[in-house]
């Protein structure tokens, strides 16, 4: 089954296309699970979660989660948000990396997160995706 921000509205917000918040402003709940995929067309896994700058309230990164069968052994990657395009033709994320790279991403599991807050590791981080470093 496709899951993607329309099928995870259960609080009605896009149920008039329309007239309703997206795509400009979107629910967090509702872009949890959503697919991310290259320009190739190439499924990198889904969104697991979201992480808030609480000094800016805006999103640092979202967790994608990549790897692994059925859950079991997925690694898990801090993707800056700017290095995610929403498409919103096929209701899911774009992210300028091919698969075969995603295993040299840094990335983490699940009982072993990363100092996010650190600037060392988010310099790294934004480095592989090709961003420009995080600010302090």
């Amino acid at each position: 089954m496709e899951t993607n921000d329309v099928t995870r509205d259960n609080l009605g917000m896009y149920a008039h296309s329309d007239s309703g918040p997206g795509p400009a402003l979107m629910g967090a709940h509702t872009m949890l699970g959503n697919d991310v995929y290259n320009k190739d067309g190439e499924d990198l896994g889904d969104i697991k979660e979201f992480m808030i700058d609480m000094a800016s309230g805006k999103v640092a990164y979202a967790v994608l989660s990549f790897g692994g069968l059925l859950g079991m052994g997925d690694k898990l990657f801090a993707v800056p948000w700017d290095a995610l395009a929403l498409d919103t033709t096929n209701k899911r994320f774009t992210l300028n990396v091919l698969k075969d790279a995603m295993k040299d991403a840094p990335g983490f599991d699940k009982d072993h997160w990363p100092s996010m807050s650190d600037p060392k590791w988010a310099s790294g981080v934004h480095k592989f995706y090709g961003m420009p470093d995080a600010p302090n």
